[in-house]
């Protein structure tokens, strides 16, 4: 079994361990979002394995490509022979996950799940909880597999404890399991205030005029496009900054215009260099299937790098930030008016009701109030052994 290196996969220490394997349609090094502060957080007291989805190369055979990202997280990824059949894929990745389990001694194992179609090939294990963070709706994502919703309800079915992105969709969903739990986004506050405070302009976007309007986050279906596009048509003297990489769509479907600026993917490091710079944050988010339930994680850290902002009519968005006064609702008809009135405010307008609002919220109280539904799952399936045998 191979890794990067060479090196064979072996355990971190020679002392049993639990272990959370989390399977996931997301690459760990990709764009930092909620999977990566919940499981980080999640790594202090356990060893963290991220399965992610296998990427395809012209190989003669199949290896896992590992990665130590720190002592307690371990990335894999399996590296699949270009043509290989859905079956064998699954079979080699099945193989895959049982070589790591054996090969880390452990006493506890807690399965994660952030793609159900991963029981395809680890609908065997048993562990001691099975955890669905169901952070989106992905069968109305775009290329979304066609049998992801039946695979879904097996997972229900497996499931342990659940828990969804946001409110919307635990509503949606909540019939469908009896220990399904609601958490929206959170905020890591202390990083996104660093937007407030001075420092240079980022060299690619030092030459662009202001005010400057920006966003951030993963480019696909879920933006619109043509609202992006229209926005800069009416308002040539406004830049628009967009950060984020191109996944899913044309990068040549993008509209292109003199104050529009895409300036491609962005460390999570980074984000506070730019966003210090803007005058006012948007989220164009498109109204679809593929909208309906997400609770975007970038609402509160545009709050907290002190910027106004302003956003379609997402549902969760309206419901808890809009409801509050704390950010504009806008569509295509009143977007131009409703941006020039954000603008034209003090950018500490709103503060300090933002900060009051964003006291109590943080990925660390995400998730305590995850591991306590974990740890009661957990001592429930240990109580129902002991009282089958009294």
């Amino acid at each position: 079994m191979e890794m990067a290196g060479g090196k064979q996969i072996s355990p971190n220490t020679p002392e049993k361990l639990s272990i959370l394997l989390c399977f996931s349609h997301l690459r760990w090094n990709f764009v930092h979002q909620r999977p990566q502060h919940i499981l980080t957080l999640a790594s202090k007291q356990q060893q963290l394995i991220y399965f992610e989805e296998p990427v395809f190369e012209e190989r003669h055979y199949p290896f896992m490509r590992v990665k130590d990202e720190s002592p307690m997280i371990r990335t894999v990824t399996p590296v699949l022979p270009v043509g290989i059949s859905a079956t064998k894929a699954d079979a080699i990745q099945r193989r895959f996950v049982d070589q790591i389990l054996t090969s880390v001694p452990h006493d506890r194992l807690t399965i994660w799940y952030y793609t159900p179609m991963a029981l395809r090939f680890s609908d065997h294990l048993r562990c001691d909880v099975c955890v669905y963070d169901c952070m989106d709706e992905l069968s109305a994502f775009k290329n979304a597999p066609a049998e992801l919703t039946q695979m879904e309800k097996a997972l229900f079915q497996r499931a342990d404890v659940v828990f969804t992105g946001g409110q919307s969709l635990y509503e949606a969903k909540r019939c469908l399991h009896n220990s399904i739990f609601p958490f929206p986004s959170s905020i890591d506050v202390a990083h996104f205030h660093k937007a407030r405070d001075p420092g240079d302009d980022p060299v690619d976007q030092a030459d662009i005029p202001h005010p400057r309007v920006g966003f951030f986050g993963v480019i696909d279906e879920r933006l619109d496009i043509e609202m992006i596009a229209q926005a800069a048509a009416a308002m040539p003297d406004v830049h628009f900054v967009m950060l984020g990489p191109v996944v899913k769509i044309d990068q040549l479907s993008l509209p292109r215009a003199t104050n529009l600026h895409w300036l491609g993917a962005k460390s999570y490091a980074d984000l506070p260099r730019y966003l210090r710079h803007w005058s006012a944050g948007w989220m164009p988010f498109a109204l679809n299937e593929a909208t309906r339930y997400i609770s975007p994680t970038k609402t509160p850290e545009f709050l907290a790098a002190g910027l106004p902002v302003v956003s379609t009519a997402i549902v969760d968005v309206v419901r808890t930030y809009g409801a509050e006064g704390l950010i504009d609702i806008v569509d295509a008809d009143d977007l131009e008016p409703k941006l020039r009135s954000v603008l034209s405010r003090p950018r500490d307008f709103l503060l300090k009701k933002v900060d009051a609002y964003l006291a109590n919220m943080s990925w660390e109280r995400t998730w305590e109030a995850m591991a306590a539904h974990i740890q009661r799952a957990y001592a429930m399936k240990s109580i129902v052994p002991l009282r089958r045998r009294a």
